[in-house]
């Protein structure tokens, strides 16, 4: 199957943006841990998942990560095209977080595609509004959540993503998603262990009170 299985605006096109989609697009694979853009001087172009699951991050100079978001079957990533969405100077770098499979649609093809389509263009809107959204939501939380309710919220978050209680992310990892020291993160689980809301064992963490940990992080 094609890209037009795995792009949501694929019947707004003409049958000639369809077709110079479609032969312009090249699917990639790639393994977990993989880094896919890195920075505003590497334009790869769009990137469409088809199946996986990547992240989208910022590091610092010291080198701390953040996770800003994530990214889904059938979701684009604009950050790994800045040379077409000049609007964009952020430092993004975008590694899969799981073994993927992704279109990448090359710069110019979706430079023409937004100049010609509206609906490519209001598309391009809505994408940019919602991450737009999700940076801003990270941000409320960094600035005005305690660390234990953030932690909380992202140990069910991450176990809905997996649909399992049981996570297997070393506390790095979590740090470094989190935007923190592993120390901090070590320290916080250690709590909730003491108070039943997890198990810790080696490269894992099991939510055991999933409860008390929902009403933690929905706490004032």
């Amino acid at each position: 199957m094609g890209i037009e299985q795995d792009l949501a605006i694929w019947d707004k096109l003409t049958p000639a943006q369809q077709q110079l989609l479609a032969g312009s697009a090249v699917l990639r694979r790639a393994e977990k841990g993989t880094v896919l853009h890195q920075g505003g001087a590497d334009c790869l172009g769009l990137l469409l998942v088809k199946s996986g699951q990547l992240r989208a991050l910022i590091l610092s100079e010291e080198g701390r990560e953040i996770t800003l978001y994530r990214l889904f079957p059938m979701d684009i990533c604009l950050m790994s095209a800045s040379c077409v969405m000049h609007s964009i100077q952020f430092e993004v770098t975008i590694e899969a977080e799981k073994d993927c499979e992704f279109w990448i649609i090359p710069p110019a093809v979706y430079k023409k595609l937004r100049e010609e389509s509206a609906a490519v263009a209001n598309y391009t809107n809505d994408i940019m509004g919602s991450r737009l959204s999700e940076v801003m939501w990270l941000m409320e939380q960094i600035l005005w959540k305690s660390f234990d309710r953030r932690l909380a919220d992202f140990l069910l978050q991450e176990s809905a993503l997996e649909d399992s209680p049981v996570l297997h992310c070393t506390h790095e990892k979590i740090a470094n998603h989190m935007g923190t020291a592993r120390e901090v993160v070590t320290r916080m689980l250690r709590y909730f262990q003491s108070e039943g809301m997890v198990q810790l064992n080696r490269g894992t963490v099991t939510l055991t009170d999933p409860d008390r940990l929902r009403n933690l992080a929905d706490a004032e």
